[in-house]
């Protein structure tokens, strides 16, 4: 059977799970994504795929079917109503959403983690960029404080590439659950902050560290600068105000990696 109606039920599940009104589940897109979410593990319960699909799309939907996905035909126009891209990449599929409890995110952790938190990062492809670099760079887990963009969005799913289905995430921490848990585990905290005195490459980023990194307008909360054991900067050109937020995490990261 081919959906051919905007208004068919499942059509319209799927438009509340891409907008973000519910979050039991992901809204995946694109042949690439697809692949990368059944890698991962993430049970799929859906998928809406185009009636002619590529070999690649043709494999993809086997391995949907073998998995007791429920497979529904869409229309070219009813798929481009639901679509999150400029261009239509032929197939989305609804994954369940994996939620890490607090406990198992830190147990699971190794003996000398490198963590990255997050404070109110907003933009969504700055976000995904940041996810796929932490998991470049070798970086344990992520933390995002509550403000920051939910990292299972579509638009931040196509930016990180992947990443945001295989990196630990841990998200929703207040600042003060953030340094608590820091403590706790004896986490060196290091804060990305324009007017520090030391430079990055002056830290000694062995043993296990927690680096945090804070909005792209406003910066790093006052209070958690305040709070961090180091605070480190960047030398940039006096002609450059600051650099990206997922620029600086790429340079701190593979520095604090190496």
């Amino acid at each position: 059977m081919l959906i051919t109606s905007a208004r068919n039920d499942h059509v319209k599940a799927a438009r509340l799970v891409r907008e973000g009104k519910d979050r039991s589940l992901l809204f995946v897109e694109g042949e690439r994504l697809v692949a990368d979410c059944l890698a991962s593990g993430l049970e799929v319960p859906m998928a809406f795929h185009l009636p002619e699909s590529s070999p690649g799309g043709v494999a993809l939907l086997e391995e949907l079917r073998r998995r007791g996905a429920l497979l529904l035909s869409t229309s070219p126009e009813v798929l481009a109503t639901l679509s999150d891209t400029v261009t239509q990449q032929g197939i989305i599929v609804l994954a369940r959403r994996r939620e890490v409890a607090a406990a198992a995110f830190w147990e699971n952790l190794p003996d000398c983690p490198l963590l990255v938190a997050l404070d109110r990062v907003q933009d969504p492809g700055n976000l995904g960029t940041l996810l796929r670099t932490a998991e470049a760079a070798g970086a344990h887990g992520v933390i995002t404080l509550a403000g920051t963009a939910d990292p299972f969005s579509p638009k931040v799913l196509r930016a990180a590439m992947g990443s945001a289905f295989r990196l630990p995430l841990l998200t929703g921490l207040t600042a003060s659950e953030l340094l608590k848990a820091a403590a706790a585990h004896e986490l060196r905290t290091y804060a990305a902050a324009g007017g520090a005195s030391a430079g990055y490459r002056d830290m000694d980023w062995t043993g296990p560290a927690l680096l945090l990194l804070g909005n792209e307008g406003r910066r790093l909360d006052p209070a958690l600068l305040a709070a961090c054991d180091f605070p480190v900067r960047i030398p940039i050109s006096p002609a450059v105000e600051s650099l990206n937020v997922a620029a600086a995490a790429a340079v701190l990261l593979f520095e604090a990696a190496h």
